[in-house]
């Protein structure tokens, strides 16, 4: 018997794996990976400590630009962000079930615990996902097994119901008495893994899709870097020191301005889109505002490849920056 783990290293998705190797099942883990995932901050990969804790085969599929789509018109709309967590958790199962069947497994198990997340696991939300994944009936949450109607797996008997829980609820006290029980000692604390459930990150993919038509990857990693500011149809980066400045020019588009003030501390400023006298004054304004430049005028060096043209121009107020501050 052999069985699909969607195993994210935490602790409910951990205790999980757990619960169905002691049943002597088969289990291949699944982790899933995207540039909003908060998960291996620090480096540490807890799916892989869990699953080579377990001695368990694991692999990862990463949500690219096929998830970019759901991103931007999810059916069954946003969370408190721009967290699509219903229309996520359809698009992952659905991978699920195609990496189930192309390795032979008989059933997909989640750490889903019921009425523990506000919008994507309550009692009518979990049906609907199975349902819009294919999988209605099939999928098995140990965490909770009791509390919802028999699966296929437990009604066949590859898995015996009487072994699994009846967890509820946001609390996760049971789950740590579990862990304790079951010597698991090395889980990540309960935190957002999402970025898009930061209001500040949530408006910059707000405002890209709202600019923008065909969002790429690259987009989305530059959401992540510097301070960002929309004048128009332009949007401008600026770096907020040494690291992101260098991240700003790995990712910068071949068409994109770099702005800087030479001979002393100084951000990089990327200028995007129609490049317009307005946006250059505009984006030299916001590097002098942001560098370590002296005096009302601030000479600003930008272009393309080679900072070959020169700008002299007023620092931005505090005041007009936070105007177009997105």
């Amino acid at each position: 018997m052999k069985a699909v783990a969607l195993l994210s290293g935490g602790l409910d998705s951990t205790l999980a794996v757990k619960l169905i190797l002691d049943q002597g099942i088969n289990v291949v883990a699944l982790k899933f990976s995207s540039p909003f995932c908060l998960c291996d901050q620090g480096g540490k990969c807890h799916a892989l400590e869990a699953a080579n804790k377990f001695n368990i085969p694991l692999k990862t599929m990463y949500k690219g630009e096929d998830y970019l789509k759901v991103l931007r018109k999810p059916k069954f709309g946003y969370g408190s962000g721009m967290n699509p967590c219903v229309d996520c958790r359809i698009f992952m199962l659905k991978k699920a079930k195609e990496y189930a069947e192309e390795i032979g497994a008989q059933f997909i198990f989640t750490g889903e615990v019921l009425d523990e997340r506000p919008m994507s696991q309550h009692y009518k939300t979990l049906k609907i996902i199975e349902r819009e994944a294919g999988l209605e009936g099939k999928i098995v949450r140990p965490l909770s097994a009791k509390l919802l109607p028999e699966t296929e797996a437990e009604k066949m008997g590859w898995v015996d119901r009487n072994q699994l829980l009846d967890i509820r609820g946001r609390s996760r006290k049971p789950q740590i008495a579990l862990a304790k029980k079951l010597e698991i000692t090395d889980y990540p604390c309960p935190s957002g893994g999402c970025l898009l459930t930061y209001k500040e990150f949530a408006n910059k993919v707000r405002d890209l899709f709202k600019h923008k038509k065909r969002v790429t990857l690259k987009d989305i990693e530059l959401l992540k870097v510097g301070r960002h500011f929309r004048l128009g149809e332009n949007k401008f980066i600026v770096g907020r020191n040494e690291a992101e400045n260098k991240i700003l020019l790995r990712l910068k588009n071949k068409t994109d301005y770099v702005f800087e003030v030479p001979d002393c501390g100084s951000p990089i400023t990327i200028l995007q889109d129609k490049k317009l006298k307005e946006a250059i004054k505009f984006a030299a304004k916001l590097t002098a505002a942001y560098s370590d430049a002296n005096g009302d005028e601030v000479l600003v060096k930008y272009g393309r490849l080679e900072l070959s043209r020169k700008i002299t121009v007023t620092p931005m107020s505090e005041q007009e920056l936070y105007k177009f501050r997105v």
